[in-house]
């Protein structure tokens, strides 16, 4: 698949990261990493314009996070049960998003992109969770951003050696979101705690 993913982005460009990027935030296999850190490559090689390399990622990744999260919004598990084998959409694969949204709460959407599995799926939990949309735009948005700057910039910065290099990030971007999550987490209990005891 990556090399679909290189020749097409090589022959169509702008337009195969825009296409590639929003099915692949919506659900189907595509190496998104690979795709950003490839784009940043081309950059790199003077083959792409790098604001215009952005910028289209960002438009693929938005659009596609956000239709998942319409989708889910509107139909929640009616279309996961008929359309969701295609996409490799599983309930149980919907049940992890629940609780990596419930642990992390909107920050689940922003840092949800770093972990592979839940990025697919953590738009249609917090449609279904009837989260409102501006918060959903703030949070989805942000993530978008940091998640195409930091793979794009591996592509860009790195030239030659992206490939190796984005591996190894990705490694480290699950474990930094997992201790994200659990920092999170304990402060959303010390909270909860606190409010308790002033009572």
């Amino acid at each position: 698949m990556e090399q679909h993913v290189f020749q097409w982005v090589a022959q169509y460009g702008y337009l195969a990261i825009f296409l590639l990027l929003c099915w692949g935030i919506i659900g189907l296999p595509i190496p998104d990493e690979t795709l950003l850190a490839f784009s940043g490559f081309l950059v790199y090689s003077g083959k792409l314009s790098l604001p215009l390399a952005y910028c289209t990622a960002l438009a693929g990744s938005a659009s596609g996070i956000t239709i998942s999260f319409w989708l889910g919004r509107t139909y929640g598990l009616k279309l996961i049960h008929r359309y969701g084998r295609y996409a490799h959409i599983t309930e149980e694969r919907i049940a992890r998003a629940h609780r990596f949204f419930e642990g992390m709460g909107h920050w689940a959407l922003t840092f949800g992109y770093f972990v592979p599995g839940v990025r697919h799926v953590t738009a249609f939990a917090a449609g279904m969770s009837d989260l409102e949309p501006h918060l959903f735009a703030i949070f989805a948005y942000a993530g978008a951003c940091l998640w195409i700057a930091t793979f794009m910039g591996i592509g860009y910065l790195l030239g030659e050696r992206w490939k190796e290099m984005a591996e190894h990030v990705h490694g480290y971007a699950m474990y930094a979101v997992a201790v994200l999550g659990v920092v999170i987490a304990v402060y959303v209990m010390w909270r909860t705690w606190k409010r308790k005891r002033g009572r």
